[in-house]
């Protein structure tokens, strides 16, 4: 059998496998997740990587896209075994050049599976660079995003149901985000005198008027302990309360 030939053979086989599992043509599901569109084959590792493209592009870190992230996953071990079910008659002597048409499904289903796992490592490595600028300006990752799900189920007029929906982040996302935290608050206790997250800007004004959005207690300045409640205004030095506008409780005026 020529290359050619091995070639055309190669793609008849896939064509045929690919209609019987409903493959081409849009008619690929996944097995559980039943709700999602009709995809073409491969479809859904593209449409991880399109999120990761937006989230770059937004100051807020969106909702984490498990059902994507679960159906791409899923695809994977389903080439896996189509792979195992290719080769298992061969008992281990496969000879690529012998059956040029197996080695060309079997290539295919490679390269396939390679481009799923970049896929999924290039969505997880945004959102994990944006999960880490949001740290080191001081925000609480957490709480804002349980704020964000809040906001839009309120926009929304859909009420949220129970833990599990009351954040955009996974639960392997807000474990990384205490133990990163940990880490960095660990590296700037060797430099007590230096805010390692602070503004690199020069302040314009050495006392700001500042506004309370939502409650944060008592905090110590170098003036003395002030009350922050919830529509209170303050006079304070802006070193004193930079983080705290960074993490969204308080607002600067003027």
């Amino acid at each position: 059998m020529t290359t050619a030939e091995a070639s055309r053979h190669a793609v008849s086989r896939l064509h045929t496998k690919y209609c019987d599992h409903g493959l081409l043509h849009g008619a690929y599901q996944p097995r559980r997740d039943r709700h999602l569109p009709s995809n073409m084959y491969g479809d859904m590792g593209v449409k991880l990587v399109q999120h990761a493209k937006r989230t770059q592009n937004l100051a807020h870190l969106p909702p984490y896209q498990a059902e994507l992230v679960r159906a791409v996953t899923r695809e994977v071990r389903d080439l896996d075994k189509d792979v195992k079910d290719l080769l298992e008659p061969f008992q281990g002597s496969f000879d690529p050049s012998a059956d040029q048409a197996v080695a060309c499904t079997l290539l295919v289903n490679h390269l396939s599976m390679r481009r799923n796992k970049r896929c999924l490592l290039a969505y997880h490595r945004t959102r994990t660079d944006k999960l880490e600028e949001l740290v080191w300006n001081g925000s609480d990752v957490v709480d804002l995003s349980g704020q964000q799900v809040r906001d839009s189920s309120a926009a929304n007029g859909a009420p949220t149901a129970g833990e599990a929906s009351t954040s955009s982040l996974s639960p392997q996302e807000e474990e990384y985000v205490r133990q990163y935290s940990d880490l960095l608050a660990a590296y700037k206790g060797q430099w007590t005198d230096i805010d390692l997250t602070g503004s690199l800007e020069p302040p314009r004004d050495l006392f700001i008027d500042v506004r309370v959005l939502k409650d944060a207690g008592e905090i110590q300045t170098e003036y003395g302990a002030i009350t922050l409640t919830k529509n209170s205004q303050f006079y304070v030095r802006q070193g004193d309360v930079e983080r705290l506008i960074a993490q969204g409780y308080l607002q600067k005026l003027g």
